[in-house]
């Protein structure tokens, strides 16, 4: 087990945050299947936003997006910063 954490997660670690951000940004893009696919209980954050906003926009959903924009930014920064400490 020691091997593999010093030796293989520090490899995958660039993969790892690419298939993060990934799939983060994909989840956001994917609002359309998720508003046709989820049931009736099922409520995804894309879907609250966009349900939110057809009533009229809330300090809560600027609040939520501002989050959102926040860790996208995040994301990129730290996706950014291991790409130059590799070099």
């Amino acid at each position: 087990w020691q091997a593999l954490w010093d030796v293989v997660v520090p490899h995958l670690r660039p993969a790892l945050l690419a298939g993060a951000l990934l799939t983060f940004t994909l989840s956001l893009d994917d609002f359309v299947i998720t508003y046709f696919v989820a049931g009736a209980g099922a409520t995804t954050l894309p879907v609250y936003i966009f349900s939110s906003i057809r009533m009229g926009i809330s300090p809560k959903i600027n609040a939520i997006s501002s989050i959102i924009l926040m860790i996208s930014i995040a994301f990129v920064a730290l996706s950014y910063y291991l790409g130059q400490r590799r070099r």
